[in-house]
């Protein structure tokens, strides 16, 4: 129980305020008790989805879990996550503690200083990411990677339970039983590579879920080792699907695309997509986790200063309408601090300024 108690503490940070969470809360220890006997009779069922179209900061498929369903997520992450980091490279950064976007952003520019000789020396840069990446996944090459993972590191007495949880998440159909929050309309324009509606058999994790967003990372590790050992590759640098290779020598990173295809293709049946790959030389610069990074210099992206610019509407329409509650003003106040934030990272004062 407690590993339950834990797991539902770290789910609740932040979500105080959603319909399930308070329906579940005003009960806890009962639901609590009854969702680990659940586990440990082996009668643990995923509940129904929630599916919507988020529209920032593009346009995707969410599929959001019931709260007593992501307490179970963060029970997993809580158990398996000491042996993920074991099998992480550095240079993945998605969904790891001190690892976030902005550390990813500093070890490419750091990558490109060191590959250039600090900018004295030409370098170049290869940029790629795969095809509807989260539709793609193979469950079975997830389970067999996971299941691997899990008796190979995993020392705890409940690791058979641990592997039936992984299975039941993983496996579980998203879309059987959704419930649509979004008009279906709202589907019109995403694009069939970016929906499970769409997805081929036994395949995509829906894009929401805690354990996914970490067990998406832990799909392409085998491609990462590939990458650093197999090509030999130095400056090297991970975020989802989007990855990025500094090398001197152009005709050689030309030389890894094939292999790189072919890899993706076999071994974990992904596809590169078509219109997204990137050559050039280092002073051209690079676009990664939202900054063009630049010699000795970096900018948000246009993407980045859309979505700062309609925030701040937003928020003036808000004050232009009458005096805000203390809640509604911290919300205001946190959600432009975020963006400052960013902003912080990179070259723009002027944007700052005339925000």
């Amino acid at each position: 129980m407690e590993h339950f108690f834990l797991a539902y503490f770290d789910c609740r940070e932040n979500k105080k305020n959603k319909e399930d969470t308070v329906l579940f809360e005003t009960d806890y220890e009962r639901e609590l008790v009854k969702l680990w006997r659940e586990v440990n009779s082996g009668n643990y069922k995923v509940s129904p989805l929630d599916v919507f179209i988020s529209e920032t900061p593009v346009k995707r498929e969410i599929f959001a879990a019931q709260f007593r369903d992501r307490i179970i997520h963060h029970l997993i992450i809580n158990k398996l996550e000491h042996i993920f980091e074991k099998e992480f490279i550095y240079d993945s950064y998605s969904c790891r503690k001190g690892k976030g976007t902005h550390f990813g952003i500093e070890r490419v520019k750091k990558h490109i200083r060191r590959c250039s000789e600090n900018y004295k020396e030409d370098c170049h840069i290869l940029k790629m990411d795969i095809q509807g990446y989260f539709m793609s996944i193979n469950k079975n090459i997830l389970l067999k990677k996971l299941e691997k993972l899990i008796n190979k590191d995993y020392k705890e007495k409940d690791k058979e339970r641990v592997i039936d949880l992984c299975k039941t998440i993983i496996k579980t159909d998203p879309i059987k039983d959704c419930v649509r929050k979004s008009p279906r309309k709202k589907w019109n324009n995403l694009p069939k590579s970016k929906s499970l509606f769409y997805a081929k058999e036994n395949c995509g994790l829906p894009i929401g879920n805690y354990t996914n967003q970490i067990l998406a990372n832990l799909y392409l590790t085998s491609f990462d080792h590939f990458i650093k050992h197999k090509l030999g590759v130095r400056y090297y640098a991970r975020y989802v699907d989007d990855f990025i290779i500094i090398q001197r020598d152009k005709e050689c990173l030309k030389s890894m695309i094939p292999k790189i295809k072919n890899y993706l293709e076999k071994e974990l049946q992904m596809t590169l997509h078509p219109r997204k790959t990137y050559l050039q030389h280092y002073k051209k610069g690079v676009e990664f986790l939202g900054v063009l990074i630049k010699p000795r210099r970096s900018y948000v992206t246009k993407r980045i200063k859309k979505s700062f610019w309609e925030a701040v509407e937003s928020i003036n329409e808000k004050l232009e309408k009458g005096k805000l509650t203390e809640e509604k003003e911290m919300q205001i106040l946190s959600r432009i601090n975020s963006f400052l934030g960013v902003l912080t990272h990179s070259n723009t004062h002027n944007l700052k300024k005339n925000c």
